[in-house]
């Protein structure tokens, strides 16, 4: 490789690991996002809960069953209480399983 093509490629792969940190921290959570939603309990699918599933849990991914009472998933503001599944309607407050 020539001193040119090697600074070229360089140059590129600095140009690509720059453009792919710019769109993670453009994914991220803000303030402003998670202000618009709220948590919803009794509407996750097993082991895809958001956080804190109650006892023998410890956070997100550990609810035990679809539809766990005390699971929580983060979904749009105002959308919770339609939201409707085969046990009943999705709860602002943990339901008892």
């Amino acid at each position: 490789m020539t001193n040119r093509t090697l600074t070229t490629a360089t140059a590129l792969a600095f140009a690509a690991l720059a453009s792919g940190v710019a769109l993670a921290q453009e994914n991220k959570p803000t303030a402003d996002n998670m202000a618009k939603m709220e948590k919803c309990y009794g509407v996750a699918m097993a082991g895809k809960n958001d956080c804190a599933a109650g006892p023998g849990t410890t956070c997100a991914g550990t609810s035990k069953t679809d539809y766990q009472g005390n699971a929580w998933k983060n979904v749009p503001a105002g959308t919770c209480t339609s939201i409707k599944t085969p046990k009943g309607m999705g709860s602002l407050m943990p339901l008892k399983s």
